[in-house]
């Protein structure tokens, strides 16, 4: 994978997640406790042997910076390897990165200082765990100018996704962007489509004819869709094609927990668009439980980040037996260093230096950095941003009229309590 550079998007606004993004670019967010989006993606860089990284941010990027400089800084110069960080510099004109395409058509000096064979254009906000040498091997395989690897969903969700139209051997022959007709299935199944994931890889002779000759400012929407009969364009199936192995525990009939190696673990086939709050919730919640979709705890497929020095999690309390019940304990539950909890936590996300206080009870939330709930607070199916101190007594979750009155609520009834809502001073 030497001769591969990858390209990172890293400038979406996120409005859809606001209030998460009112301060912070979307690859910036805080999720699974320890970790920020773009992680996820670089993490895949990294795994699959990718040494040549260029992140490009737009918006609110100061967290994304300093989080890339504190934990990101792994890379050797001396042979060959970098991380960029590359905002828009007007080298083309005056506009900021107006899409995906203009993003790279505004860096192509790095592409033709460094000359690399390939790039590999990626999103720094998705989780999921993608072996890009494996992808590279079939674009190469199939004698591709362009793979982009697409996703098998059923037919039902295909207007939500741009779709590609493939033959027998999955070359594309059409895209439809957002069919509201019946889109067409896989070849051989009539039940899926295949939805664009925005991965693409290109030769990068042909990335800079296209760019040369257009210009187009997106590769999805406008170039992808033009080139199908100039050029041979191939489908990447990611769902049945790719593979991460890995030694992972699984948890046998009779309950006890085995460490297995698996040729390819269960979250090989997992992709998430943390787009929405809902979405960014589910996902937080594919975290947690005994056997989690998304598993963070493989040995051959780390997600690297910037850890917080923080000490390790606490529990304080065991009364269990006297009618006050005082207990810190969390199930189902991921804690994150720092945290200290003398109340009940279940099915949630804590992140650093998280304090729930006695008989409080946090279940199904996520809960970002240096939040304090107060005693006897109850909390359920919840997103509270960092910096707040929920006071003593408060209820969220529980009453949907009155938290719409105060927070944003998601269609499905998710509560996000914005970044400092609850000052100190309100706190018991």
């Amino acid at each position: 994978m030497k001769d591969t550079i990858a390209f990172i998007m890293a400038g979406g606004r996120g409005e859809r997640l606001m209030p998460l993004t009112l301060d912070r670019c979307k690859p910036a967010v805080p999720f699974g406790g320890i970790y920020r989006l773009i992680d996820f993606t670089l993490s895949n860089c990294v795994n699959s042997q990718i040494y040549k990284i260029v992140v490009l941010p737009q918006y609110k990027s100061q967290s994304l910076n300093e989080h890339l400089e504190a934990g990101w800084n792994i890379f050797n110069q001396k042979i060959g390897q970098f991380l960029k960080v590359v905002p828009p510099q007007q080298r083309t004109g005056p506009e900021w990165y107006q899409g995906t395409a203009d993003s790279i058509r505004q860096n192509l000096y790095l592409i033709r200082r460094y000359k690399p064979r390939h790039i590999l254009i990626l999103s720094g906000d998705h989780i999921y765990k993608m072996d890009y040498s494996r992808f590279q091997r079939y674009h190469q395989e199939h004698d591709a100018d362009i793979s982009i690897s697409l996703l098998e969903v059923d037919k039902s969700l295909a207007h939500q996704f741009g779709v590609a139209v493939v033959d027998e051997n999955y070359r594309i022959t059409g895209f439809q962007e957002k069919p509201k007709q019946e889109a067409q299935t896989i070849p051989g199944d009539p039940q899926h489509v295949l939805a664009s994931m925005g991965i693409y890889l290109f030769r990068a002779e042909t990335l800079l004819d296209i760019l040369d000759s257009t210009e187009a400012y997106d590769f999805g929407g406008e170039i992808i869709p033009s080139l199908v009969e100039s050029h041979r364009i191939y489908a990447y199936p990611y769902r049945s094609q790719n593979a991460i192995e890995d030694y992972i525990y699984v948890t046998l009939e009779n309950g006890e927990r085995q460490l297995r190696r698996e040729p390819r673990t269960r979250d090989s086939s997992y992709w998430r668009d943390v787009g929405t709050l809902d979405a960014y919730w589910n996902a937080n919640m594919d975290l947690t439980g005994v056997d989690p979709y998304f598993n963070l705890y493989g040995r051959n497929w780390p997600i690297h980040t910037y850890q917080i020095p923080a000490p390790p999690a606490k529990f304080i309390f065991a009364d269990e037996r006297s009618s006050e019940q005082r207990a810190g304990k969390a199930l189902n539950s991921i804690v994150a260093p720092g945290c200290i909890v003398s109340g009940i936590v279940r099915d949630s996300v804590l992140s650093y230096n998280v304090v729930v206080r006695s008989w409080a009870t946090v279940e199904e939330s996520v809960i970002l950095d240096d939040v304090v709930i107060g005693r006897h607070c109850k909390i359920k199916k919840a997103i509270v941003d960092k910096l707040n101190n929920i006071p003593d007594h408060t209820e969220i979750g529980y009453h949907p009229e009155e938290d719409r009155q105060r927070f944003p609520v998601t269609s499905r009834g998710i509560v996000v309590v914005p970044k400092g809502y609850f000052k100190k001073e309100e706190a018991a």
